[in-house]
């Protein structure tokens, strides 16, 4: 495999890399796109989820094309179980369903135990869901 790394822009949060990947016996190619959040400690969370809420909008915007998405942490199952519960309670509030976090992170560790791993990520989460449920109603509620 050979890997080339294309662009790299860089903000406070989060970098957002361009790669292409090549089999170099079959010369098939392949590109990707990685988005790395650097502002989050292990174990801990973000100071305030305006960042984090942001690099979900980056992962959002390119999950609607074919390419599939991955998501990893180094354990795989923190601060990805946040992006992942995030991204489900997004997904309900766009259609209009209640969001329960708290059923929504169940339902991650059925697939993968620990998913979520602090009080302090699922209170994170439940703060980042919060402000996002507020702009929505403060934004429909304008003239």
């Amino acid at each position: 495999m050979r890997v080339k790394c294309h662009s790299e822009e860089c903000n406070l949060a989060y970098v957002t890399r361009q790669f292409t990947l090549t089999h170099t016996q079959r010369g098939e190619e392949r590109k990707v796109t990685h988005l790395q959040y650097v502002a989050w400690p292990d174990h801990g969370v973000p100071d305030d989820p305006s960042d984090f809420l942001l690099f979900i909008s980056s992962v959002r915007e390119r999950r609607r094309g074919e390419e599939p998405l991955m998501v990893h942490c180094s354990a795989g199952i923190g601060r990805t179980g946040v992006l992942i519960t995030m991204e489900t309670a997004l997904a309900q509030l766009d259609g209009g369903q209640p969001v329960f976090p708290l059923d929504i992170v169940k339902t991650v560790r059925d697939q993968r135990a620990m998913m979520v791993q602090t009080t302090c990520q699922f209170q994170f989460v439940c703060e980042a869901i919060l402000r996002v449920y507020k702009e929505k109603q403060e934004g429909s509620s304008a003239p």
